[in-house]
């Protein structure tokens, strides 16, 4: 049976298993915290609150933010907020570098968003609605600002696709 309406965006492969990941370590310290202190025979009920809590916290923090991508938009989804802004409607695209790279997208309605460059490399279908939205905004005349840097990360994501076809077939 055909649907109809909206197709489906398209979401960050690798997230459930970060998630994953972030819940599992934020079990094991708990786990050991606990373990740990009852060991010592100091577990109160207060003390295993107050680990929970930190347990809580640490999953907080290693948890990722979900990327996904429509046709004409591009979205992060936190714990606590979720930003959008409007692929084919861009007004400039910034790279920050240092430790953690990340872009930063700018659309004409004054929405922002941040999204780190290697969820934009791991996620060739992320990448495609993107650059599908990039091209409608140049093509338009919004884009002004980043097309460098939109052209550096596309070869980058060229390289490393041809290289993992590459190695899949045995040629490198």
């Amino acid at each position: 049976m055909l649907r109809s309406g909206r197709p489906s965006p398209t979401g960050d492969r690798h997230w459930r298993g970060s998630a994953r990941f972030a819940l599992g370590c934020a079990l094991a310290f708990l786990g050991m915290a606990l373990l740990v202190d009852w060991d010592a025979g100091t577990l109160t009920c207060p003390r295993a609150l107050l680990w929970i809590a930190l347990s809580a916290a640490a999953f907080c923090v290693l948890l990722p933010h979900c990327v996904t991508a429509g046709p004409g938009r591009l979205s992060v989804h936190g714990l606590a907020r979720r930003q959008t802004v409007h692929t084919d409607a861009l007004v400039a695209v910034r790279q920050y570098g240092g430790v953690s790279s990340h872009l930063v997208l700018r659309d004409t309605h004054g929405h922002r968003l941040e999204v780190d460059p290697r969820v934009l490399v791991a996620n060739p279908l992320i990448w495609h609605e993107l650059d599908t939205g990039v091209r409608r905004s140049l093509q338009r005349g919004t884009l002004r600002e980043g097309t460098d840097v939109l052209e550096r990360l596309g070869h980058e994501i060229d390289d490393s696709t041809a290289r993992a076809v590459l190695e899949a077939s045995g040629l490198i």
